[in-house]
C-alpha cells in the first residue's frame, strides 16, 4: 500500500507540474483521459486501478503527445524524489 501512496503522490506531482506548463484545465483533462486514474478537480490523483507504473507511463505519454520531449525533461526532478519506484524511460 505504501508504494501505491507513493505512486499517487508521483502522479499528482506530474499533473501539478503540467498544470503550470499547459494550464490546469488541459493538464487535468489529459490526466482524466488515462484509463485507471481517478483525478479530482484540483489535479490530485485519488486512486489508481491496475498497474501504477503503467499509469505513470500512460500519463507521461499523454502529455508528451501535447508537448514533446520537453515533458520528460521537466519531470525528471520529480522522479528523483521517488527513487524506489520504477522509472519510465
Amino acid at each position: 500500500m505504501e508504494d501505491k501512496n507513493q505512486y499517487l503522490g508521483l502522479l499528482s506531482e506530474i499533473i501539478a507540474k503540467q498544470a503550470v506548463i499547459l494550464g490546469p484545465d488541459i493538464a487535468i483533462l489529459k490526466a482524466r483521459s488515462v484509463a485507471g486514474l481517478m483525478v479530482d478537480d484540483s489535479g490530485k490523483v485519488l486512486d489508481i486501478k491496475g498497474d501504477p507504473a503503467e499509469a505513470v507511463e500512460k500519463l507521461i505519454d499523454s502529455y508528451v503527445e501535447l508537448s514533446g520531449q520537453i515533458v520528460k525533461s521537466a519531470l525528471s526532478s520529480i522522479f528523483t524524489k521517488y527513487p524506489q519506484l520504477k522509472k519510465v524511460e
